[in-house]
């Protein structure tokens, strides 16, 4: 029988790798809320940017996907979902607004999550909203296309009651001081994924109800720079962690560490990643123009125009073109390659 407590976290003690990453973490926080401070407008564009990017990166690791141009004119609401896809991109995406808008007063329940479940597929023609009435398996696939059985959750009778514990076990842990977040959360996530509570949404729930518990714990980057997105960029990194972790879950033999480990690296990336944006010259004053000149002085490698604005989503075309054009005429930069491939480096 599977046993849910999270006290032992309090005694665990992590590598000193992860203990520097969760160190660079918490310096990383500060300089977001002290930027945050000067510069709302950049936040509130990265919100938005990251938002398009969220639906889309989550549904992409279940296989859910249409074109970009549809999942900004879906996220936006400017189209109704057209297709199964859509429909499941836009339950993603109404739960994702209520969990940016309503986090503060979401507290952790059964009733809460079994509801954003029911929005979320609220557009399906499966019914949300419930546990499942089935028994489901966890399958993998090889290079040669074989299935096999990889985990078998708790089954449909012994999930509610698997719920109602997990969730007490969450409870009772966040309100100890010896316990850290980053450390809680990816343990309960793992337990969630593992109970496969759901018949179908499990893996977009886990990552929904991911934003929601760093969002109350004052881990917020998610909101800027898509956590899902980073999940998706490393995905394999991902699955390899949960299959890991989950080895002996039934036993309560398993090690959490290896998903814990890959839940600070996304975190940590995502940091990282709204630290690069801001990224200026020397004692610069943070504007839009400054951050292009600091894409191109801080890239190791020539650096192309696309990956300027990719690099800084919330700065127009036409800034970077007039910027870069300026430090060319300065003598600051050079230009390399014809023009459709055209890149930029810094003149030392």
């Amino acid at each position: 029988m599977r046993r849910y407590d999270y006290s032992f976290i309090s005694g665990l003690r992590l590598r000193m790798d992860l203990v520097s990453l969760t160190n660079k973490i918490e310096a990383l926080k500060a300089k977001e809320k002290e930027r945050m401070r000067d510069h709302p407008e950049t936040f509130a564009a990265l919100v938005s940017i990251a938002r398009v990017q969220s639906v889309k990166g989550s549904n992409a690791i279940e296989g859910i996907v249409t074109t970009d141009k549809r999942i900004e004119e879906i996220v936006n609401k400017n189209s109704a979902p057209l297709n199964h896809d859509e429909m499941e991109i836009a339950g993603y995406r109404d739960v994702l607004d209520i969990i940016h808008n309503e986090y503060a007063f979401m507290e952790l329940s059964e009733e809460l999550i079994l509801n954003l479940h029911r929005a979320m597929m609220s557009y399906s023609p499966k019914e949300g909203g419930s546990y499942k009435t089935q028994d489901n398996v966890i399958m993998s696939i090889d290079v040669y296309g074989r299935r096999s059985i990889r985990f078998k959750p708790v089954s449909s009778e012994e999930t509610p009651a698997a719920m109602e514990q997990l969730i007490l076990a969450y409870l009772d842990a966040k309100d100890d001081s010896g316990i850290d977040p980053l450390i809680l959360i990816p343990c309960f996530i793992l337990d969630f994924l593992c109970i496969h509570p759901f018949s179908d949404g499990n893996g977009r729930m886990s990552r929904l109800l991911t934003l929601l518990l760093m969002y109350r714990n004052g881990i917020d980057a998610g909101k800027y720079i898509s956590f899902e997105e980073q999940i998706n960029n490393k995905k394999g990194r991902y699955y390899e962690a949960l299959r890991v972790s989950s080895e002996g879950w039934h036993m309560n033999s398993n090690d959490y560490i290896p998903f814990v480990e890959d839940f600070i690296l996304t975190l940590f990336a995502c940091y990282k990643e709204l630290d690069r944006r801001f990224d200026v010259v020397g004692n610069n004053r943070i504007n839009k123009g400054n951050r292009v000149e600091a894409a191109v002085k801080n890239s190791i490698t020539p650096i192309s125009k696309k990956e300027i604005m990719e690099l800084l989503p919330d700065v127009s075309q036409t800034t970077i073109e007039a910027k870069l054009s300026a430090l060319q005429k300065d003598g600051k930069i050079r230009k390399t390659g014809s023009y459709k491939d055209a890149k930029y480096v810094w003149k030392q």
